[in-house]
């Protein structure tokens, strides 16, 4: 049994993880400040500290602790453009204070929860790590940055750090409200008000989902595996990409276009690495999951 901590340990994918790290006997804690982590997601046997990352604190809670797996940021691209100063303060001051708790405190390894979208429009699809990063909003900037300065504590403190780029992730206890809800969500919730499907564009642009089960799993493996990662990066996708079109014809309901915005055309991840080395495979399929939820 290993100590862990989990930042965003309330809130989506957060949550996902952090049961299934109980589940496997870990003593896990969690940091959140609830901004968008619910109190329901708390599982009720972690430690739960309601924190804000930006603040310097004396971060006694990382004392002993064998892995932090940080998923706290602010995550919608749209509001990022409309709000970037408040981006940056959470997605790399937040994760500058995090990666210096460890240091300070000799926890051994890092696991910092990235984007594809660091990778804008792709011109490699499927797109691997080494491919050229071109970030489209200041979100994708903060990952790229979280990305570089894992792999600067790495080089100058000896801090074990993994960055995982995952693809867009859908599942149990995601948003179907607000500024964080992907295009799952956002479906989901117009159909539920009796509203038409609101595509942007033509619908014709692709993304690779992910569940996050399959998301929970890949920081399990990394953050446990024996070998050395120091700034290593990792895809964490599905293999398979889809229409917005396609969704919306699985969820069902009139659809109306709106005008489109700037985003990728294209997005799907080779996540071989991720697969080969850690004996990972993605197990939930997108169609099957939409027609069960």
């Amino acid at each position: 049994m290993s100590k862990v901590l989990v930042t965003g340990g309330a809130g989506f994918i957060g949550s996902n993880l952090v049961d299934k790290l109980i589940d496997e006997g870990h003593d896990v804690a969690i940091i959140d400040n609830l901004s968008t982590g619910k109190k329901e997601n708390i599982n009720p046997k972690a430690t739960f500290y309601e924190r804000d990352i930006t603040l310097m604190n004396a971060w006694l809670m990382f004392r002993d602790v064998d892995v932090v797996f940080h998923l706290a940021a602010m995550t919608s691209v749209e509001e990022s453009i409309h709000n970037p100063e408040e981006y940056h303060k959470m997605n790399v001051l937040g994760t500058l204070n995090m990666l210096k708790a460890c240091v300070d405190n000799k926890v051994k390894r890092f696991v910092y929860t990235s984007s594809s979208a660091v990778y804008g429009d792709a011109k490699e699809i499927p797109t691997k790590e080494y491919s050229d990063l071109k970030p489209m909003s200041p979100y994708a900037m903060n990952k790229q940055m979280g990305e570089q300065y894992c792999k600067l504590f790495s080089e100058l403190y000896g801090l074990e750090t993994v960055s995982l780029r995952y693809a867009n992730v859908f599942g149990d206890r995601q948003r179907n409200e607000g500024a964080y809800c992907n295009v799952i969500g956002i479906f989901n919730q117009q159909k539920s008000k009796g509203e038409k499907l609101t595509i942007v564009g033509d619908g014709e642009q692709t993304r690779d989902f992910i569940n996050v089960s399959d998301v929970a799993d890949a920081n399990i493996k990394v953050g446990f595996d024996e070998c050395m990662l120091n700034g290593v990066v990792l895809n964490v996708g599905s293999g398979k990409s889809y229409s917005v079109n396609q969704i919306a014809e699985w969820i069902g309901g009139e659809t109306k276009n709106i005008p489109p915005r700037i985003e990728p055309k294209k997005s799907l991840l080779d996540s071989y690495q991720m697969m080969d080395s850690f004996d990972w495979q993605p197990k939930v399929n997108l169609e099957d999951w939409i027609k069960k939820a």
